[in-house]
């Protein structure tokens, strides 16, 4: 059983991470849209390339490299990924890990009763109603009144 994680700066309570919700559902939208972007743009660059094994970021030098179509998706997933790589940095400033960004779930880091829990929340969720231990993920997820010593605020 963990009991402290030596790379957790910050541990958050339920106002706390509901507090930050407004900013941190509109960082997971636009990672998820972004998300599905860079696939259709793949998709695209692959269609174009007539070879499903090529990775766009990785085909610099390949045939086709004078294609100005495969050039402008290579850039414009480039710049995507660079957008999302920004918004990631932005929750880990926090403290906060994203786990899947399709479904925009994410982790809070807290503490109850001396042990190292995650506050859970998902993208379209109102508030964070969801804590796990550090070893169950998502599959172990429990109300948050069933919390031991969980409170809404300091």
């Amino acid at each position: 059983m963990q009991q402290y994680n030596p790379f957790v700066s910050q541990f958050y309570h339920a106002a706390e991470a509901d507090h930050l919700l407004p900013e941190v559902a509109t960082v997971v939208s636009r990672l998820r849209d972004q998300r599905a972007e860079i696939v259709g743009l793949r998709d695209a660059y692959l269609a174009r390339r007539g070879r499903a094994a090529d990775d766009p970021l990785e085909d610099e030098a390949g045939s086709g490299g004078d294609d100005p179509e495969l050039r402008r998706i290579r850039l414009r997933i480039r710049g995507i990924v660079d957008q999302m790589q920004a918004d990631v940095a932005w929750l880990d400033e926090r403290g906060i890990v994203l786990r899947d960004i399709a479904t925009g779930l994410l982790d809070f880091p807290a503490r109850a009763e001396g042990r190292h829990v995650w506050l859970c929340w998902r993208l379209g969720e109102d508030r964070v109603g969801w804590w796990h231990d550090a070893s169950s993920g998502f599959d172990g997820r429990q109300p948050l009144d069933t919390l031991p010593g969980a409170t809404r605020g300091h």
